[in-house]
Order: structure tokens, then sequence, then C-alpha cells
């Protein structure tokens, strides 16, 4: 598989020339699988960029959404796939109740937030409630779980068959363990993360930033670092960038989850950014 990152961002697009090197769009990353298919893990304002560039196999496109908060699904109005009238387009995100996913989406694909309404698209869009499990999705095998986060939110393992990557961008584990990682079981998101190649992972907040945003639904560096050292993750990568943490800040938050992590790789999230797994 190969899995590319779009968009590296949390809460709020933060283009400029402070986050030019990490990249300022919302959360969305691509993997393609070792068959030529590809997913999308969310559809923050990265998406609009893959949307140039992809080419779905055989008129199927399936979309991952790990919740329906803004930063997660602000890019859809601007994916070009929507628009092809001959692509069958799979939305797979968890919902307070299977109806209540096209009425969540259709907040933000239908005026004033959006020229064209969710009815009206041209493409044949199937939506899917996704209840965790595994998902039926072509060339993959996907798993969702739900994880720690305000409002209905599951994690993804994604894998063509050999390595897994775990997709966990908006996640809390430390607030239902009281930052302790040495019960797995009890762990939010172990399961999903177990023996990923890749493990991406929120790394929103600081220690200090942590201290006083507690519930949030986010995470720590440190604490991402714990769970992929509990789920013995082969890599991981920092992820949902604070929106005001500039380029700068992102490289000391680096080195400090560097030296926490070793000699477990980890690296911090660019758009752009590729792993061939």
């Amino acid at each position: 598989m190969e899995v590319t990152l779009w968009g590296v961002r949390g809460s709020i697009p933060s283009p400029g020339p402070s986050t030019v090197r990490y990249g300022g769009n919302t959360s969305c990353v691509g993997v393609q699988g070792s068959g030529g298919r590809t997913v999308i893990l969310d559809a923050g304002t990265g998406i609009r960029r893959l949307g140039e560039v992809i080419r779905p196999n055989e008129g199927r496109l399936d979309l991952l959404l790990t919740h329906l908060h803004a930063d997660h699904v602000q890019g859809l109005p601007f994916f070009e796939p929507l628009f092809a009238s001959g692509l069958n387009l799979h939305i797979w995100a968890p919902a307070a109740a299977p109806d209540a996913l096209r009425a969540g989406l259709a907040r933000y694909l239908s005026p004033p937030v959006s020229a064209l309404p969710l009815r009206d698209l041209p493409c044949r869009l199937t939506l899917h409630h996704v209840p965790g499990g595994p998902l039926d999705v072509p060339g993959f095998q996907i798993i969702a779980d739900y994880v720690c986060h305000p409002a209905p939110t599951v994690g993804y393992r994604v894998s063509d068959g050999d390595a897994a990557v775990c997709y966990l961008p908006d996640h809390e584990p430390a607030l239902a363990t009281g930052g302790r990682f040495d019960a797995p079981q009890w762990t939010s998101g172990y399961d999903l993360a177990k023996g990923a190649a890749l493990l991406i992972h929120d790394a929103q907040y600081t220690p200090e930033e942590y201290a006083v945003r507690r519930g949030w639904g986010h995470s720590t560096a440190p604490d991402a670092v714990a769970l992929a050292r509990v789920a013995r993750a082969a890599l991981l990568v920092l992820f949902h960038h604070d929106p005001d943490r500039d380029d700068a800040a992102l490289d000391a938050l680096l080195e400090d989850a560097e030296r926490r992590a070793a000699p477990l790789p980890c690296v911090s999230g660019r758009e752009g950014m590729r792993f061939a797994l």
C-alpha cells in the first residue's frame, strides 16, 4: 500500500508563511492498495487537491469519515469527483442513527454553505452508517471501531492483505485511562493500532495545553507515543496539528516526541508525505 497525507491540520485550516513546511489543510489521507484501488480517509480541505489527481478504478470510490465535525468534512463541496456522473461514490461514517448520516452531510452540502444540495450531486452516492466492525470495501480489509472523542467517532484500520495503517486523527486515549497505558484492553484505539505498520495519531496538544483541555477529544504527542509503544506500531505519524502551531513549534514538538519514542520511529505529518507499506 501507499499512504499519502493530503491534509494534516485540525480544527480549522491554517495556511500561511508560518505553516508552509507542514501545511495548513485539514485532515485527509489517501490509501492506494496493491491492486490499484484507493480509499480516502476524511474529507478536510486537503481532499480538494486529492480530487484533482485521483483516478478511481472501475467507477467506484470509497470515502471513510471518522466523524462529522467540520474540519473532517469541510472539503467535500470542493471535491471534484462529486461532480462526475459516472462515479459510484460510497461514503462511510458513524452517526447517532443511520438516517442521521444523510442529514449530517446535508448541513455541509446545501445552501447557504454549498451551492449544490446533496440530493442534486451528479455522482451516484451511497451512504453507509458505520456501526463498528469490518467494512465491505473492495480491495481492502477495513475495520472500524468507536474511539474516545465527542460525538460518534471511529478510527480505521486499513490493510490490503499485508501491512496495516491505523488512522486515529481525533482521539483522546488518556481520558478513560487517567494517562496510564498499562492495561491495553481498556485503552481506546488499542485494538485498531495493535501491530500496525503505520499509526497516524492525533497529537494536537502539548501536555501543558492538555491540562486545561482534558475532555475536548484530542491527544498530546507523549500520549500518542505511549499508545504507539504499547500497541507495538512500527512507525508513528503525529497528526491533527493545532492550527496555532507554526512550523518551528512543530519541529520542537517532534524533537521531544522522537526522544520519548526512541527506538520507535516517529515523524510529524506533512502535506505530501508518502509512506510505502
